[in-house]
C-alpha cells in the first residue's frame, strides 16, 4: 500500500480499505451488491493504479540548503539524473516559462471556544476553511483567535465551513496565522519556512491567497531565473489560490462527479496573448497546468477541472513539478501529461535514487507521453 503522509489526519479519507461491512451486523464477510459497489471499494480501485511505495525518510521535511540546490530528473526513457540550476539548458529560446505567482499568506489560525477548547482553522480560499475538531462545533458560532474572530456560517461537510472573519482575513492572518506548513512536516514553522515557503515571485493581489505554495516555484531562485533569461526563455505568470482542489485528499465524490473543490484564479492579459503565440509552454507545476487548460481566455475564473486519465492538453508542452503524493489528484494529472507507466516508472526510479518527495523536495521535467 501507499505512504501516507505522516500526521495527516486526511490521507485517510483518500486511503481507507476496499472492503464493506457485513448485512445487519452477521458477522460474515463483507458483502457487496452485484448492482452498487461501496464507496470505499470504488475509490480504492480508482486510485490504486497511482499507489506506490515511498519510505519515510525520502520525505523532505526541511528546504534544500540552498532553492535551487534540488535535483532535477527529467522523465525518459531513459531518465536523465540533474540539478534544478541545469532548467535553463534544458529549455529552449523562445520557450514560455509560466509560473503560479500567487502569495502564501499566514492561513492556519489557532482559535478558541468560548468553553475554552482549541480549534484550528485553516482558511482554504473562497471564504472556506478546514476546522477541527469540528464534530461539536456549532453553526453560528463565534471562536475567538487573536485580535478578532472567526464565525461559523455553514457546515460544509468533511471538516468544511463557510466562514467569515472578523474583522477581516488580513488583519487575523497578519497578527494571528502561522504559515500552513503541510501536516507531513511533523514540525512547527520557523523562520526559514517563511521565506523558503514562498517564492520568490509570490506577490499580493487582489483578494487571492494561497493555503499552500505552489511547491514546483520554490525551486526557482533568481540565479535560475536569469540562466533562463540569458537562454532566451520568456516567463508569464498566473495567480491561482492554491486551496481545496490542490491539496484535499481525494474523496469518492471528486472521483465520481470528476470535478475537485472550486479554485478562482487570474490570467492575465499579456500572459494569455504569450501563451496563445509561444512556440512552446513550460507549466510551472500543477497549478499552472490546470490554470492555463481551464482558462477560455483572459481574465478571472474559478476551476474544479479534474485532470486524469485520457485527457488531452490543449496548451501545456512541458511540465516542470515536485514528486507528488500517491493516490493524489496532482499525480493523476503528471500521469495524464507524462503517461502513466512511464511517470511510476520514473517515479520507482526517483526512490531508488534517493530523491526528495513532496513540497520541500526535488523536482522532474517531463514531455507529453
Amino acid at each position: 500500500m501507499s505512504q501516507r503522509a505522516p500526521g495527516d489526519p486526511d490521507r485517510a479519507s483518500a486511503d481507507r480499505g476496499a472492503g464493506s461491512r457485513a448485512p445487519n451486523g452477521s458477522g460474515g464477510p463483507p458483502v457487496a451488491s452485484p448492482l452498487t459497489e461501496p464507496a470505499d471499494a470504488a475509490l480504492d480501485r480508482a486510485l490504486a493504479p497511482y499507489d506506490f511505495q515511498l519510505p519515510d525518510d525520502a520525505i523532505a521535511r526541511h528546504p534544500p540548503a540552498e532553492r535551487d540546490g534540488g535535483r532535477l530528473l527529467v522523465v525518459g526513457p531513459p531518465h536523465d539524473d540533474r540539478r534544478v540550476v541545469d532548467l535553463a539548458e534544458l529549455l529552449e529560446p523562445g520557450d514560455l516559462l509560466v509560473v503560479n505567482d500567487v502569495f502564501v499568506h499566514h492561513a492556519r489560525l489557532r482559535a478558541r471556544r468560548d468553553s475554552g477548547g482549541n480549534v484550528e482553522v485553516l482558511l482554504a480560499g473562497g471564504g472556506e476553511a478546514l476546522v477541527r475538531p469540528a464534530r461539536r462545533l456549532r453553526e453560528g458560532e463565534v471562536l475567538a483567535c487573536g485580535p478578532g474572530h472567526v464565525r461559523l456560517d455553514a457546515r460544509l461537510g468533511d471538516g468544511r465551513w463557510r466562514v467569515t472573519c472578523l474583522p477581516d482575513m488580513d488583519t487575523l492572518t497578519r497578527a494571528a496565522g502561522e504559515i500552513p506548513l503541510p501536516p507531513y512536516f511533523e514540525r512547527a514553522p520557523t523562520a526559514e519556512d517563511e521565506e523558503r515557503y514562498q517564492t520568490v515571485f509570490a506577490k499580493r493581489a487582489g483578494d487571492l491567497r494561497g493555503a499552500a505554495a505552489p511547491t514546483a516555484g520554490l525551486h526557482l531562485s533568481p540565479r535560475v531565473l536569469a540562466a533562463l533569461d540569458a537562454r532566451g526563455v520568456r516567463r508569464a505568470t498566473v495567480t491561482l489560490e492554491v486551496g481545496l482542489g490542490t491539496f484535499r485528499p481525494l474523496g469518492i465524490e471528486q472521483i465520481e462527479a470528476g470535478a475537485l473543490h472550486a479554485e478562482r484564479y487570474v490570467v492575465p492579459e499579456e500572459t494569455w496573448e504569450a501563451v496563445r503565440t509561444a512556440k512552446r509552454v513550460v507549466a510551472v507545476g500543477t497549478t499552472v497546468a490546470r490554470t492555463l487548460e481551464s482558462a477560455r481566455g483572459p481574465g478571472p475564473g474559478s476551476t474544479r477541472l479534474f485532470i486524469r486519465d485520457a485527457y488531452r492538453f490543449r496548451r501545456v508542452n512541458l511540465l516542470f513539478t515536485n514528486f507528488h503524493l500517491p493516490r493524489s489528484s496532482l499525480l493523476m494529472l503528471v500521469c495524464a501529461f507524462g503517461g502513466r507507466e512511464r511517470v511510476l516508472d520514473a517515479y520507482r526510479h526517483a526512490v531508488r535514487g534517493g530523491y526528495r518527495f513532496y513540497s520541500y523536495g526535488d523536482a522532474m521535467l517531463v514531455g507529453p507521453g
